[in-house]
């Protein structure tokens, strides 16, 4: 018997979308702050981030690094552990990063009684607890390998990112019944274009430059909720400038605490 289809769901991309910067950096710098990721490791971490954040390349070697760096931090740690650690750093460093232009988006839909789905690359833990503390319905993201209760520092199947995202929303779409034309989909990036796509309501918010053309020469709606529009190229690969304030803070806090 076939699915009755149901139309009207929202997908969002978290990082520069819904968040302010990169959510798996936040959560890397919370670990290095509880003394569970070296500083070293962050520097490293951050800038593999940066510039595969700035590039957006699709080149295979790019795709690559940044799979190898996107969750091989957490090896060897346990899951439950660090799940409830993601569930303290979210509240302490990431729930105030939500842009409240982009929440409110996200509240239309779900008061419009619509289902709302995150779609991301970063860890999917880490994306179920942003879902649950915004409400929302489900989340998609980048999956890492376990192994008897223990992080491998692998990643099951690919990264969750660019055409990925297309294929994982077709999927969730057939399973719930949904009309991808009455669905509505949000992102800051270009690399998300077959996401946005595949729906009938695409949206850019607070986009790259590349992203901001195809928008307007296709008639998207444009949702840019940063202050200063002077600031764009750097907001894009926020982990950079979030590296460089993390460190010395960083730095400060274990040089007085040596005092």
């Amino acid at each position: 018997m076939s699915q009755s289809v149901r139309p009207g769901a929202a997908f969002f991309d978290v990082d520069n979308t819904l968040m302010r910067g990169a959510s798996i950096y936040h959560f890397a710098r919370g670990l290095a702050a509880r003394d569970l990721f070296t500083t070293r490791d962050l520097v490293r971490f951050a800038w593999g981030q940066t510039v595969f954040r700035i590039t957006g390349s699709e080149q295979p070697d790019h795709i690559n690094a940044a799979r190898e760096s996107a969750l091989a931090f957490v090896a060897g740690h346990d899951v439950d552990d660090l799940v409830a650690l993601c569930e303290e750093i979210y509240d302490h460093t990431m729930a105030d990063r939500i842009w409240e232009g982009t929440h409110a988006l996200v509240r239309r839909h779900l008061d419009a009684g619509q289902p709302v789905w995150l779609v991301t690359a970063t860890p999917v833990e880490l994306a179920r607890i942003i879902q649950r503390r915004l409400g929302l319905t489900g989340a998609l993201g980048t999956e890492a390998e376990r192994s008897g209760g223990v992080y491998t520092g692998r990643l099951n199947g690919d990264l969750l990112h660019g055409p990925a995202k297309a294929v994982a929303v077709r999927e969730l779409a057939r399973e719930q019944g949904l009309d991808l034309q009455e669905c509505s989909a949000y992102s800051d990036s270009y690399n998300d274009l077959p996401l946005l796509s595949l729906v009938g309501d695409p949206n850019a918010v607070n986009p790259d430059g590349e992203l901001r053309r195809y928008a307007r020469a296709h008639h998207w709606p444009v949702h840019d909720f940063r202050r200063h529009r002077r600031a764009v190229k750097v907001a894009v690969p926020a982990a950079a400038a979030g590296a460089a304030a993390g460190l010395v803070a960083l730095k400060v806090a274990r040089h007085r605490a040596a005092q």
